[in-house]
């Protein structure tokens, strides 16, 4: 009894140590294919034994789709084989056609293989619309797609970007390996196991292996497509003049007529902005005026002023003060006379 627990403890063991290993980053060569490092070598026949290989090469299908021959991408093809690399873009098009473009838009999606993740649209207070895509494209049709976008509408703005996940991708892999093997050895430990503490124990430990398994991949998943395939986000503007193009620096009088020009066109669109707001909210500013002006009045009786200088709200007490003076004084007249 106490030898079988022994031989299960070392197994364990073994199996944690062989997960500590699996979780530091594999180098790999150009290709793809990894090389044994000096934790690996410390193995020895071990290593051999529970992997058969240090590490299997990457996927000649995924290293293709990741950094081969692009086709018409073009900037791809410089790649060393195996190289992992996400692409990413942003656009802002401008248009006096705006349904053609959107049509034309989404055909260029369909015809390099693309589809479009999300849409939203939305219409401005001036009558002028705007959709927002998010487009994913093959990978080795991201340079194209962004190529001919151009032909179609004036790009206001642009900007890429390109993200190597090499190092990421394949230290993930590995230890996606690493947890399947482990996974292999638990199963065959509680295929031996008869004492029920002891499989409870390794039914725990291949629930977990299991969890990890899944979370590794579905990163990896991920990965692969954002790798396939490039996202791109594009920001469609209906406008009533495109931008000018700018082949050469403005001198001084040009900055100055151009400003000029754009400023009398923004003046033009606030003025219609205003009027549009005065057509949709003029019952609310008549009632606004009418209540001014009640309010008004109210005030300017309240603060009204007499003759002397004295305001209205102290009108009624000086005249009770004059007629109560002018009753003493006949009082004391008579008092006078008297005497």
């Amino acid at each position: 009894m106490k030898k079988r627990l022994s031989v299960i403890a070392l197994t364990l063991l073994m199996l944690l140590s062989l997960t500590a290993c699996g979780g530091k980053s594999a180098p790999y060569d150009a290709s793809g294919a990894s090389y044994a490092t000096a934790d690996e070598a410390d193995y020895g026949g071990y290593w051999s034994e529970a992997a058969e290989t240090p590490m299997a090469p990457a996927p000649q299908a995924q290293s293709e789709k990741a950094g081969g021959s692009t086709g018409n991408g073009g900037s791809r093809s410089n790649l060393p084989e195996g190289v992992k690399m996400i692409y990413r873009a942003n656009l802002e098009l401008e248009t006096t056609e705006y349904e053609k473009a959107r049509e034309d838009i989404a055909a260029l999606t369909n015809q390099l293989g693309g589809y479009m993740q999300d849409q939203n649209s939305s219409n401005y207070s001036a009558g002028y619309r705007s959709s927002s895509y998010t487009i994913r494209v093959p990978a080795e049709q991201f340079e194209t797609f962004l190529h001919q976008i151009g032909g179609l509408c004036n790009v206001r703005w642009q900007s890429q970007s390109a993200e190597d996940v090499s190092e990421a991708y394949y230290d993930m892999e590995s230890r996606l390996e690493t947890a399947k093997i482990k996974l292999d050895r638990l199963q065959e430990l509680l295929a031996r196991a008869e004492n029920m503490e002891d499989i409870i124990t390794i039914e725990s430990a291949i629930s977990d292996v299991e969890y990890q398994i899944e979370s590794l991949s579905g990163e990896l998943r991920h990965y692969d497509a954002l790798i396939g395939y490039s996202t791109i986000y594009v920001t469609l503007n209906e406008v009533y003049k495109v931008t000018e193009q700018e082949t050469a620096p403005l001198t001084f009088g040009q900055r100055i007529a151009r400003a000029f020009n754009d400023g009398l066109r923004d003046f033009e669109y606030a003025l219609e902005d205003f009027a549009e707001w005065l057509a949709y909210s003029w019952l609310g500013i008549l009632v606004f005026i009418a209540v001014l002006v009640i309010v008004v009045k109210i005030l300017k009786r309240i603060f009204r002023r007499s003759p002397d200088g004295k305001k209205g709200l102290f009108r009624r007490k000086d005249k009770k003060s004059e007629v109560a003076a002018a009753d003493a004084l006949p009082k004391e007249v008579g008092e006078e006379n008297r005497e």
